[in-house]
């Protein structure tokens, strides 16, 4: 064996352990950087071109603080969010329960825009490749379906996390490519960090969808299920912290390529993103179906990145309000699963475009917000709880901040649902 072959072998081992150290970064950026995302900051940059950047910016900010604090609270306790809720508040248990069903509902419009958007990128995916392939959204559907139910029924979260991974790996190289083809303007990026809202209908609901889809509730308190699923304690704090910054600094750069990426076709070209199908349909003119294949591969790992947390949300969720162990295999998590990946069906029955389901959801989400921002502010200075490890004022500061933006953006959600 040569020199280089060791070398080259040592360095990919290395890459993995490195992966391996932040896994549920990595599993939180493969749940929350979705269709979801790519649809909200796609939209946005459609609309209002890199306006609404500085609000994609103080959603990941956000999301950093609440991801630490939640990590944080569990490392210390050994015990899961809503369980801490339930347990170390007045009224926790009706708190809990309101978070454990709203969140439940988000993801489960979540999850029908998700296959969707992934059904119908496939299937143009499909007749880019032949134009003779007439391949229903349907039959899509049912194959992904299959699929993820027998992953879920036979794997492990160990092997969700490596899927993800790669799931991961793959968007982000696919949207960079994406990014490098269509060059857009620096300075549009840099200028859209100064706040302002465009005066036009629909503004308020992006701003809230940007808030729920990235500073989201779900992301949260799924952190605090995944840091307890990889087996950490007290003494890795400093590495959840780390890992929370690798995430909420890769939701941040790879939203924004997206956003960027809209800014500089469909904005420039004055048209809305009503159906995801019409990205791609850009991208031919700008590199060939090379280009729009890799956009789609982008996405649909996105799409499918979030299908796993979203199956395992519910029976992850009632597992953590009832302290039951959370065994994958168990009968209460195959039937959850199977009930709940039977809503990817949902929009085949429902006269909605995707990139409207999607919208909607995140905006849906914004409104969780200070459920989940203010009992952890709570609890995480309560000192019999956390001993001698109560948070920071800067840490405080954060996550006041974090409960206000939670107010303004869930207040812009009631406006536009309303």
């Amino acid at each position: 064996m040569t020199d280089s072959t060791n070398k080259k072998q040592n360095l990919a081992k290395k890459i993995l352990l490195g992966l391996s150290a932040v896994g549920p970064g990595l599993f939180l950026i493969g749940y929350n950087i979705g269709t979801g995302s790519v649809t909200t900051m796609a939209k946005s940059g459609a609309e209002y071109g890199m306006n609404l950047f500085w609000a994609l910016v103080l959603s990941c900010l956000f999301t950093y603080v609440l991801m630490v604090a939640y990590g944080q609270v569990t490392l210390v306790t050994g015990q899961t969010a809503l369980h801490n809720i339930k347990n170390h508040l007045r009224g926790g248990k009706i708190l809990a329960i309101y978070i454990l069903v709203a969140m439940i509902i988000g993801e489960i419009m979540a999850l029908m825009g998700i296959m969707g958007i992934v059904s119908d990128l496939l299937q143009e995916g499909f007749r880019l490749f032949d134009e003779q392939w007439q391949v229903s959204t349907f039959s899509i559907t049912l194959v992904l379906v299959i699929l993820l139910y027998l992953l879920l029924w036979f794997g492990r979260y160990q092997v969700f996390e490596k899927i993800l991974t790669v799931f991961v790996i793959l968007m982000g190289l696919c949207f960079v490519l994406v990014f490098f083809l269509v060059k857009p303007s620096m300075a549009s990026i840099v200028g859209g960090l100064v706040p302002s809202i465009p005066d036009k209908p629909g503004a308020f609901q992006l701003v809230a969808a940007m808030a729920g889809t990235t500073c989201s509730a779900a992301v949260f308190v799924m952190r605090s299920i995944v840091v307890a699923e990889k087996g950490w304690n007290v003494s890795n704090l400093k590495q959840e912290k780390r890992d929370a910054a690798v995430s909420a600094s890769m939701m941040l750069f790879l939203s924004a390529v997206i956003m960027a990426v809209s800014a500089g076709t469909l904005h420039l070209m004055g048209m809305d993103l009503t159906n995801t199908v019409e990205m791609i349909s850009l991208f031919e003119p700008l590199g060939g179906k090379s280009a729009a294949f890799i956009l789609i591969l982008g996405i649909t790992g996105a799409g499918l990145s979030t299908v796993f947390p979203i199956v395992l949300i519910a029976p992850w969720l009632i597992s953590d309000y009832t302290g039951r162990p959370r065994d994958i295999h168990s009968p209460m998590y195959r039937i959850l699963g199977f009930i709940g990946i039977l809503f990817a069906f949902g929009l085949q029955f429902m006269d909605q475009r995707p990139p409207a389901m999607m919208i909607f959801s995140q905006a849906f989400q914004a409104l969780i917000l200070p459920a989940v921002a203010i009992p952890i502010f709570i609890l995480i200075n309560r000192k019999t709880l956390m001993q001698t490890h109560l948070p920071n004022k800067t840490m405080n500061t954060g996550i006041i901040a974090v409960i206000l933006f939670g107010l303004v953006t869930g207040y812009f959600a009631i406006i536009e649902l309303i």
